[in-house]
């Protein structure tokens, strides 16, 4: 039976322990979009994770969407990871660059001013978002011409190696919550009428070329990937979820990636966990919902590899020793999850043994 304690190799990654640190936008990045010392720190104080994945990163200008998020495509910008990635491995931990380009999820007031709105189809994102001026409608996004979409698979692909140079062991493609990859895989959002539309198969091409691409630039062992099928999250609808999931990771499946890492949210049409493992062999990294109890029932059963938790890390960064020790969890405080200082970011108390507590996890 594994615990969730024990150590586990996924692809060409180490995880001390099977608790990942999730993904999650902290709108914090500099006026560059480079890390902050402040994120640093922040990283560096949950290093105890098995591995933590880091917030999405913007692989180029045209990639951004959210207020304040980080990039990897400037020296500057690798420069600064550089000091995150050292603090993280001085710490003893391991940790992956999550990639994630916005596609029509963008306000132009989060965006350079010569940044474009790229999506598959001229479709418009209803979502409003955060900008310093205030909440802001969605930018009408161009459509990619067939011949433009290799550049977005390079810069893919770049991104990759950069983050290679900047110290990640490894990057996490960020396939789901509607943003370009997931754009691409969607009915609604794809109206192509080239090979990178209307069948599944060809909805899963940029996805599929994308992974191979990332792949080869860095080694498959250290490429990630996350998906949620059926994700209505910032205005998404597919008609086909699992036609569509099905022809990419059957796609996927050969290529020998490190994980899949999946947002088990159920949908009327699939149960998740149990979809993907009819169709994918390789480690699957569960997340949404768990606590101490279901994430090692999940991994005594053989259902997961390793599993990951997004809030609590921010209010317990060292959350894995909590639940070694039994020690209660502080709850997040939502007011700070986004943008700001330090407050709610860095100074959350650590765990101490001195004081006696009850089980909590």
């Amino acid at each position: 039976m594994a615990s969730i304690f024990s150590p586990i190799r996924l692809g060409d990654l180490t995880l001390n322990n099977r608790v990942v640190m999730a993904p999650m936008t902290r709108c914090r990045a500099g006026v560059n979009d480079e890390p902050t010392a402040d994120m640093a720190e922040y990283y560096r104080q949950r290093a105890g994770a098995g591995l933590i994945v880091s917030e999405g990163v913007q692989p180029s200008i045209h990639g951004k969407g959210y207020f304040r998020t980080p990039g990897i495509h400037t020296p500057l910008q690798m420069a600064a990871w550089h000091a995150v990635t050292a603090g993280v491995r001085a710490a003893g931990g391991s940790i992956v660059m999550q990639l994630m380009h916005c596609g029509r999820v963008g306000a132009a007031g989060n965006k350079d001013p010569w940044a474009e709105t790229l999506a598959p189809s001229a479709i418009r994102s209803r979502q409003a978002l955060y900008t310093a001026a205030g909440m802001a409608p969605c930018a009408e996004p161009r459509a990619l011409a067939t011949a433009e979409i290799a550049g977005v698979v390079d810069e893919m692909a770049a991104a990759a190696r950069n983050a290679r140079a900047a110290g990640f062991d490894g990057v996490e493609l960020h396939a789901t919550s509607g943003y370009l990859p997931m754009q691409f895989l969607a009915t609604g959002t794809n109206q192509r009428t080239d090979r990178y539309g209307g069948s599944p198969q060809n909805r899963a091409r940029f996805v599929i070329e994308v992974l191979e691409a990332m792949a080869a630039a860095i080694g498959s062992g250290r490429v990630g990937f996350r998906i949620s099928p059926g994700n209505g999250y910032n205005d998404m609808e597919d008609e086909e979820p699992v036609a569509t999931y099905t022809a990419l990771l059957r796609a996927v499946e050969p290529l020998g990636l490190a994980y899949l890492h999946l947002i088990n949210t159920p949908i009327p049409e699939l149960e998740p966990l149990s979809f993907v493992r009819q169709h994918w062999t390789g480690p699957v990294i569960g997340n949404g919902g768990l606590t101490l109890d279901s994430a090692q029932k999940l991994l005594s059963d053989g259902r997961l590899e390793a599993v990951s938790f997004g809030r609590f890390f921010i209010s317990n960064p060292d959350l894995v020793a909590r639940f070694r020790n039994g020690a209660p969890l502080v709850e997040p405080d939502r007011g700070t999850f986004y943008s700001g200082d330090a407050r709610g970011f860095t100074d959350y108390p650590q765990w101490s043994a001195d004081v006696p507590v009850a089980v909590g996890a």
